[in-house]
């Protein structure tokens, strides 16, 4: 079965700009034709996005029928977090908790997609993180993932994506994801892990923090997003894989 992957930090919706314009982020959305979209940065009732629930206001604007939230950060008034949204039904869903110590909360949003096969139903395990900004946290939250029920309980031939917003500036976090845990980047020019699809800033790409990796699944491509739009409406720019389970 083939599947197409997007990750994308929407940075809320408010582009390089300052304005904030969901319309934008569903037309880039829309136009890549992704199975499963997983976004970081999406605001449920903060002022500065109007108090939207912007994971129900995407999905409205392109058509997801399912789809699943993980709050992490606490404000004044509102939350945000990581939502993933999808084609096939999500069955099983948890936000996992990566804040460290007395850091920004962080958190990874785990969910099981139900892909229709000729046999019968196979199971994608996903797993949609923002990982902090300092080098001391982001081993110890890709620990958290690794030791949670939901990845540990896995079989290591189980389809399985672990994708995002890595914050991975030197690429430290990737040889742990490929030489040990056994999964493959599909967002680098190259095998391995050293030569990574630029994603951050936006509006001159300079550095590859946003990343998909997969497990039991064969990668057919990757690439990030050129459209002349998504230099402005986010300070990321999305990346896609083409999968086939």
């Amino acid at each position: 079965m083939r599947l197409r992957i997007l990750s994308y930090n929407i940075h809320r919706a408010i582009g390089v700009d300052r304005r904030f314009r969901p319309n934008r982020i569903a037309k880039i959305i829309l136009h890549h034709n992704a199975d499963i979209v997983l976004l970081q940065e999406v605001d449920v009732g903060v002022p500065r996005s109007k108090r939207m629930d912007l994971s129900e206001t995407l999905a409205e604007l392109t058509g997801y029928p399912y789809r699943a939230i993980g709050l992490n950060v606490k404000l004044r008034k509102g939350m945000y977090g990581n939502a993933t949204l999808s084609r096939h039904p999500i069955i099983a869903e948890k936000n996992i908790d990566l804040t460290i110590d007395k850091r920004k909360s962080r958190g990874c949003l785990y969910t099981q997609v139900s892909l229709p096969s000729r046999k019968q139903n196979a199971i994608l395990s996903i797993f949609n993180l923002h990982l902090g900004i300092s080098f001391r946290e982001r081993p110890r939250q890709l620990g958290r993932i690794v030791r949670s029920p939901e990845f540990s309980g896995l079989d290591v031939t189980a389809p399985c994506i672990m994708a995002g917003d890595f914050n991975d500036l030197w690429k430290r976090l990737a040889p742990m994801l490929t030489e040990i845990l056994g999964f493959d980047c599909a967002t680098n020019h190259k095998h391995g892990y050293q030569n990574a699809i630029l994603t951050y800033p936006s509006f001159s790409p300079a550095n590859g923090l946003d990343k998909i990796f997969c497990r039991g699944i064969h990668i057919v491509k990757g690439k990030r997003c050129r459209l002349r739009s998504a230099k402005v409406a986010s300070d990321h720019l999305p990346v896609i894989a083409d999968l086939i389970i």
